[in-house]
């Protein structure tokens, strides 16, 4: 066992009720394959990354993660373990409901899984309701910070353990990388059918991207980047 680059957070009762923060954040991560060079709690480290930055800058309550959530596309790899889609949005509701009892008033989904796609119908959902939630960072977040630390390779071609992901586990925990990912590039860029037939019809490692151009320097960038934009979201939340 590898100690855990991220502890949960450590504030007491009364030390959240002196902050009193209108809004919450919920980082989400997955328990799935992230080929060779990373493991499995890959998108769970990147997304308490980046709520532990928010944290840092910005008026929030930090909540613990869900660890695992929608990973069927990878089933094929041993260790993937997930949850079904309606499981994910009922909790996610359950949790944001919670805080409204309490007196946090919004909740802010930091999700690193891209395969998380209900949380989008989820905010919708509570939206609609009248209810504040937003879903961070969204593809333009992402795209902008990518840039911004010089990422090379696009979104779609760094889809699943390639530069960018890799970047920032460079960066917040290096020791995590395993030997070797500097050889572990593969870009399969026609990916039409991945819903039907699973990551395994486009990869035998379970790498998509270039994991070779990967740096801790672009993964501080990155980060930094993330938690610039997040000011946005706050704002559009009535949060100054």
């Amino acid at each position: 066992m590898i100690n855990f680059p991220y502890p949960l957070p450590s504030d007491t009762t009364s030390e959240v009720d002196e902050r009193a923060a209108a809004v919450a954040l919920l980082p989400i991560g997955s328990y799935e394959q992230h080929g060779p060079h990373l493991p499995l709690v890959t998108d769970t480290l990147i997304a308490c990354a980046i709520a532990d930055r928010l944290a840092a800058a910005y008026p929030v309550q930090q909540l613990p993660p869900l660890t695992i959530s929608c990973s069927h596309e990878h089933e094929r790899w041993p260790g993937t373990v997930s949850i079904s889609a309606t499981t994910l949005h009922a909790v996610v509701s359950d949790i944001a409901a919670s805080l409204r009892r309490g007196g946090t008033t919004a909740l802010v989904v930091v999700n690193a899984h891209g395969g998380n796609h209900v949380l989008r119908n989820t905010v919708q959902e509570s939206t609609a309701r009248g209810e504040r939630m937003a879903l961070f960072p969204t593809a333009d977040d992402w795209r902008t910070a990518a840039e911004d630390a010089g990422i090379h390779t696009d979104a779609h071609s760094d889809m699943h353990a390639g530069e960018l992901e890799t970047s920032i586990l460079l960066h917040v925990g290096p020791q995590l990388v395993r030997i070797g990912h500097e050889s572990m590039d593969h870009v399969h860029e026609d990916r039409r059918h991945l819903l039907t037939l699973g990551m395994d019809a486009y990869t035998a490692s379970g790498v998509i991207g270039r994991p070779s151009l990967a740096s801790a320097e672009k993964g501080q960038r990155l980060l930094a980047g993330l938690t610039e934009s997040f000011a946005d979201h706050l704002s559009a939340l009535g949060v100054r």
